[in-house]
């Protein structure tokens, strides 16, 4: 008996607009120890599916079956469910900042749960936080045990919510987007972990991501979304290696891995559909770049095919195998002259108090004397481990926390000694587009009113005119702009992203920091943001101080990198040169973790 199965499966969700249905007729079954994979685009409905599973939409129209151990989930009573969330279900979510209390220590919230569950006391409780938060990976876990959620970086935060989820090793793990803020060595520590739980607890893990490449090394099974719908599901080797749906086959050719540095990407045409309407044919056909009349008229078939992969579409053959990676030279990046610094950073000293939030105490010191350059029209990359400091420092370049020491020059000032209102004025000079998607909006306002602020707030804009820009922002970035009055609750994590995207960008600023503005995203839509942030800097000579884990982006997007390791940039140079020719062995050792991962043992 599967651990868990969904039986035609079909959700709707009310909104303002009407009803969104966000799952049509889905099913699939997970086996104990296996690790199932759920793909697709921002929207596609993945994120909808473990909601349901965990009883979380309770105004939802929801119909079908989902079964875990023998029992319905969707007719048990909210104690019942109560009962199984955490102790028998767990979930990784995909904003760890959001799901994480402010006023309380990341221990005593991960302790919470134990007690909640079983029968131990605090003492007891404590020791196994402590062992849990070493398991996945934090450093010095006892002490961090007494820290606070803002005294984490991203990474780390969500490496408390992992520690969370599996405190109680649960028989069933949904984890929706585990490793999106996470770099490529604790990714792989994680992916360890989670195989560790499949293979001597037997605990079946439904795993969410649009990290197609990570699937394509620890998933048994896959299956691909698009709209609300299943498109393909099979096996690992059959649907990521010889994809049966175009739809499929776009996503794995969409990578920056498969395209040399500066160069365009090549992206699905087109944005996903308004899930308001169900279409007549198939949701996929006005993207499609193989579509046939009757694709656009009625519902494709399901076909089957001799690997066990099963395709909702209407072609009877495979699709064409995705591109194989383009190889990478020197010298294949357009060269770009630089200008006047616009940024320029000397001997910077950051840290936060220990104690809590109002200590005055004094604490771990994050930057230890960074000092960088940043010319006018080019970018520069910031790359290193999660905790190492990289979002500290975007975020005292950008002025929101002041520089314990050091000295910081935006556009030829010095940001220390200016006072409110020529902050005001060099706010339209530099934005920063933040890491947490959630934690950056206002959940009681709607997106059409949280992108038109910087237009209010400078006076560039009103009425009729700010609506418009607006929505053209909301366009630009693969934002619907029908969904301008929606809250930014009703919207995926990787939609969340391009809201303060879209923020960012309204005032044509000189500088934008992109704290991993692309991590959230699934590739299709990251080549189209990627493709927009590279055209923007073109046609309008922005500047860029990029910051990403993902070193495939990195590379893609920048002129010249930082390697930042423990607070300290430890390599600088060109881009390329960097990538072929690593002189510190940190920097070798980030590269070489960034090869594919290897095949677990549980994984076929």
């Amino acid at each position: 008996m599967a651990t868990l199965e969904a039986r035609n499966l079909n959700i709707a969700i009310p909104t303002g607009d009407g009803l969104v249905h966000a799952a049509q007729n889905v099913s699939f079954s997970v086996e104990a120890g296996e690790l199932f994979g759920i793909a697709g685009e921002s929207g596609s409905g993945k994120s909808v599916l473990a909601q349901a599973i965990l009883g979380l939409l309770p105004t939802a129209e929801i119909s079908g079956e989902i079964w875990f151990e023998g029992r319905d989930l969707l007719t048990l009573g909210s104690r019942d469910l109560q009962k199984l969330r955490g102790a028998h279900i767990a979930m990784i979510s995909q904003d760890p900042l959001s799901c994480l209390h402010p006023y309380y220590t990341i221990g005593s919230q991960i302790s919470e749960a134990i007690l909640t569950h079983k029968h131990i006391g605090k003492t007891a409780a404590k020791r196994e936080t402590i062992e849990v938060l070493a398991k996945v990976g934090i450093t010095e876990p006892a002490e961090r045990f007494s820290h606070y959620p803002h005294q984490f970086s991203g990474g780390m935060r969500q490496r408390v919510m992992i520690a969370m989820a599996v405190a109680l090793n649960p028989a069933l793990l949904i984890a929706d987007e585990p490793t999106t803020a996470l770099d490529v060595t604790v990714q792989a520590q994680i992916v360890e972990l989670l195989d560790t739980m499949r293979r001597e607890l037997g605990t079946a893990v439904v795993m969410i991501t649009h990290d197609l490449g990570l699937l394509a090394s620890v998933a048994d099974h896959v299956m691909v979304m698009y709209a609300g719908n299943r498109m393909e599901i099979g096996r690992r080797s059959a649907v990521l290696a010889a994809p049966a749906h175009p739809y499929t086959a776009g996503l794995l050719a969409s990578s920056p891995s498969n395209h040399a540095p500066g160069t365009p990407l090549t992206p699905i045409a087109g944005q996903p559909p308004s899930l308001l309407v169900r279409p007549g044919g198939c949701a996929f056909a006005p993207r499609c770049a193989q579509v046939m009349p009757i694709c656009s008229l009625e519902r494709p078939p399901e076909r089957a095919f001799a690997d066990g992969s099963h395709s909702i579409c209407w072609r009877e053959s495979k699709a064409p195998a995705p591109m194989a990676p383009v190889a990478r030279q020197t010298g294949t990046r357009a060269p770009v002259e630089a200008g006047a610094p616009i940024v320029t950073v000397r001997d910077l000293h950051f840290g936060y108090p220990s104690g809590g939030p109002f200590s005055k105490r004094p604490g771990v010191e994050i930057l230890k004397g960074i000092s960088l350059t940043l010319a006018r029209g080019r970018t520069l990359g910031i790359v290193g481990e999660s905790g190492c400091g990289k979002s500290t420092l975007a975020r005292v370049i950008a002025g929101l926390v002041p520089a314990s020491s050091g000295a910081i020059e935006i556009a030829g000032q010095n940001i220390a000694g200016l006072d409110a209102a020529q902050w005001h004025s060099l706010r339209k000079t530099v934005q920063l587009v933040f890491q947490d998607p959630f934690g950056s909006l206002n959940p009681r306002r709607r997106v059409g009113s949280i992108i038109g602020d910087p237009f209010r707030i400078h006076g560039v804009a009103s009425g009729a005119e700010r609506h418009q820009r607006v929505r053209d922002l909301m366009a630009t970035v693969g934002l619907n702009p029908e969904h301008y009055n929606r809250f930014p609750s009703e919207f995926s994590g990787g939609q969340r992203q391009r809201i303060g995207i879209a923020r960012a960008l309204a005032l044509n600023p000189s500088l934008i920091i992109y704290d991993e503005p692309v991590s959230a995203l699934d590739v299709s839509i990251q080549a189209q943001v990627l493709n927009l942030i590279r055209a923007l800097q073109e046609k309008l000579g922005l500047s860029y101080l990029f910051i990403s884990h993902d070193l495939a982006v990195v590379r893609h997007v920048s002129d010249e990198i930082a390697v930042m390791k423990e607070g300290r940039i430890v390599e600088m140079g060109d881009a390329d040169q960097i990538y072929t020719s690593p002189q510190h062995p940190y920097t070798k050792s980030l590269l070489a973790a960034s090869n594919p991962l290897p095949r677990l043992k549980g994984a076929s």
